[in-house]
């Protein structure tokens, strides 16, 4: 038996597919910035002091989870309810984490400090989608 959740007959359904519109789309710009700043990482390769080692760790390993929430999203917006639940966790966790490095001085270079900010409000809005109250019920049990 499938998860699917997302059924025409659901009252709001309207209001729920805008809300994973807009999710859609805020997880694919922090995946669209994530991959820009791998590219500009490896631009700025031959600057140690752009390009530091803390960099190098922590950026690849953004464009993957950030692709994964780009999967996770697409198949929560299809009524997948485990996808949706992955979203939600992944999202809260990388806000955690992103203000984390934002808060660190030294830790990371400026430049990334910035960009991580702006993927930080970018996924404050997938945490205040998919943790609002027509999400949490299209896919409560």
């Amino acid at each position: 038996m499938t998860s699917r959740v997302i059924a025409e007959d659901r009252p709001h359904i309207k209001d729920l597919q805008r809300d994973f519109r807009h999710t859609r789309m805020l997880v694919g710009c922090y995946a669209g910035l994530s991959v820009l700043t791998l590219i500009a990482l490896v631009s700025l390769r031959d600057h140690p002091d752009l390009a530091t080692d803390s960099a190098w760790v922590r950026v690849p390993l953004v464009v993957v989870t950030s692709l994964m929430m780009m999967s996770f999203a697409a198949r929560a917006s299809h009524g997948r309810r485990r996808s949706f639940l992955r979203l939600r966790l992944a999202s809260g966790i990388m806000v955690l984490a992103i203000a984390v490095i934002v808060a660190l001085p030294g830790a990371f270079p400026v430049w990334l400090r910035i960009e991580q900010a702006v993927c930080g409000i970018l996924l404050l809005g997938v945490v205040a989608r998919v943790n609002g109250r027509a999400m949490r019920a299209a896919f409560a049990k």
